[in-house]
């Protein structure tokens, strides 16, 4: 990969690694599922005035609103709101590393559903590797901490729900829809599914004080930052370096939210943490095959 494609990865890992910590800010004052509409709603506005500049626009003939709301669904609204009431419950930075054992469960899904991707040897091996890093991050004292292992399973719900979008969101390129133009469509469906689910269960205009100028600061970062630009810059990199590529980014991000917990939020990770972080990271090494690559330049 050339120098630029690096600079958008790690500039993307900080970005999406930051979505952890803007969140955790959020919701000192605001409910989870506040936050999910803030962030999708101030994304939508964002792109839709891209495409805009661009000439284009998510209105027309034969768009394939439907597929928008299945993506909307499937890769924002469960997933925001699983890992934004998780946050509620464990450190963010330990919400991103069991957010990076979404690949894993896009083996399974893909498996399963798709008949092109099939699990063979060394990605069940992978798969494994994942499974225990998993088992270490949540500890064998994590049943007599409810409070703790229900979040640690709506993140990883989260996951389950990102690989099922993984699938799903294949169909965007058969239908000739842009990236761009398809990001656009996922975060303003998911605005408007998640904005009555909102109202019902939040009901913000009970709050005892408007936010103040930090949680707004954060949804600002969290909306047009870890979702919008990223959005961008992720589909820059898909298109320059392939999927591949990109999925480099999974092991980049849990570093990002760690380093960012620990600094500004006084986060401080157990050992067990580090070790099952560098267990998934190892899994999804394998499955990329990064590893066997490296092996075989080393004979």
């Amino acid at each position: 990969m050339s120098a630029r494609v690096w600079i958008w990865l790690l500039s993307l890992s900080v970005l999406w690694g930051g979505s952890f910590f803007f969140a955790k800010v959020a919701m000192a004052e605001l409910a989870p599922l506040t936050v999910v509409f803030c962030r999708v709603a101030l994304a939508a506005v964002a792109l839709n005035l891209v495409l805009v500049f661009y000439g284009r626009s998510l209105v027309r003939a034969g768009a394939p609103f439907r597929s928008y709301a299945g993506m909307g669904l499937l890769n924002n609204l469960v997933p925001f709101g699983l890992i934004f009431w998780g946050q509620t419950q464990i450190a963010s930075g330990l919400a991103s590393i069991l957010n990076a054992t979404t690949p894993l469960f896009t083996l399974l899904v893909a498996h399963f559903i798709t008949h092109d991707e099939r699990i063979g040897g060394l990605k069940l091996g992978a798969l494994l590797i994942g499974m225990a890093g998993v088992a270490v991050l949540m500890g064998p004292t994590g049943i007599v901490d409810s409070r703790g292992t229900a979040g640690q399973i709506a993140c990883l719900g989260a996951a389950l729900s990102y690989a099922f979008a993984g699938v799903y969101g294949r169909r965007f390129a058969k239908l000739g829809v842009a990236p761009l133009e398809a990001a656009a469509g996922q975060v303003t469906a998911s605005a408007m599914l998640i904005l009555p689910i909102m109202l019902i269960v939040d009901q913000p205009w009970q709050l005892p004080a408007p936010p103040g100028a930090t949680t707004w600061a954060a949804l600002a970062g969290l909306a047009l930052l870890s979702t919008a630009l990223a959005y961008v810059l992720y589909f820059r990199i898909l298109a320059a370096a392939g999927p591949t590529n990109l999925l480099l980014v999974t092991f980049l991000i849990p570093v990002t939210a760690v380093l960012l917990g620990g600094l500004l939020l006084g986060e401080r990770p157990a050992p067990r943490q580090f070790a099952g972080m560098i267990l998934i990271g190892l899994s999804l090494a394998a499955i990329d095959g990064r590893i066997v690559r490296f092996l075989r330049f080393a004979e």
